[in-house]
């Protein structure tokens, strides 16, 4: 007999035969289409030594070398920028002055809802600015009002009785925010801003459409050399898992800092000594 859960009910012998049985189907459908996209890839000639001839040239590496560092210097300034302003925006929303307030729900909504590259492709073309702050500002308006958001709901997720308690002991209101309700919020927020975090990495890619030379316009500058016999495939092979390993190593910091937040001696559990019993009051007649 199975036992049942407070959720949901523990499959029996069927049910896990059933499901190993899916497990097993799902895992031959799997493999049969990566070896079908293997075959295609033998079959259009895309692992022949002409297509990946160019990466052993050292002028090929230094070019990629370079298109990363600019890639990690747009990002790195993307996402200061961001930060600094999602918090002067999430400030602003939640100040007690009105027009402060409102001005910064339409700032914040504004830049939210205004595609990134639109912003990226004004400030090239019509500011005349320069490819690599045209790509930051784009990405910082873009991501810092996104932020502004996750900042005010992580505060907002924090109990109303915290706020009240540190009210009630004469704190004024930057305290309560700096001591009480920004530390509480931190690990609620901090999977939203890495996600966030990890988009504006990504679109930093789209410094390549005013001629910023980062990542992917090295890329591209590969890809489409005749001499090399076009090699997309192999770029995009090479391209792809560094993106994805620095998108994967911000998720592991942003695991590291929660799990470091969990072991600091502020955030720990404190051991209480044991109530005693204390001296009695006189009873009064």
């Amino acid at each position: 007999m199975t036992t049942a859960n407070a959720l949901y009910d523990v499959p029996g012998p069927k049910t896990r035969k059933r499901h190993r049985l899916y497990g097993i189907a799902s895992t031959v459908v799997i493999l049969a289409l990566l070896g079908w996209i293997l075959y295609l890839l033998f079959d259009t000639d895309q692992f022949t030594y002409t297509k990946w001839m160019p990466f052993e040239y050292k002028g090929i590496q230094e070019l990629l070398l370079r298109g990363l560092g600019n890639t990690l210097k747009a990002f790195g300034l993307a996402a200061v920028l961001s930060l600094a302003l999602g918090t002067l925006l999430a400030v602003g929303r939640l100040s007690d002055h009105r027009p402060v307030r409102w001005l910064s729900t339409l700032v914040v909504e504004f830049f939210r809802a205004m595609p990134v590259l639109v912003m990226i492709f004004f400030i090239f073309v019509a500011l005349k600015v320069q490819p690599l702050p045209a790509l930051v500002a784009g990405l910082a308006l873009y991501n810092g009002s996104v932020l502004a958001e996750v900042f005010r709901s992580g505060v907002g997720s924090v109990e109303r009785g915290q706020r009240e308690a540190a009210f009630a002991l004469g704190m004024r209101k930057t305290q309560v925010m700096s001591y009480v309700l920004v530390p509480q919020a931190v690990r609620a927020m901090l999977p939203a801003i890495i996600s966030q975090l990890v988009v504006a990495l990504k679109d930093t890619s789209l410094g390549y459409l005013i001629t910023y030379e980062e990542f992917l316009h090295a890329g591209k500058l590969i890809a489409s050399n005749l001499d090399y016999d076009l090699p997309f495939i192999p770029v995009v092979m090479v391209i792809s898992p560094i993106y994805i390993g620095m998108c994967m190593l911000l998720s592991w910091f942003a695991g590291w800092v929660s799990r470091r937040e969990q072991r600091s001696p502020k955030t720990e559990a404190v051991d209480m000594a044991p109530a005693e019993p204390g001296t009695l009051l006189p009873r009064v007649q």
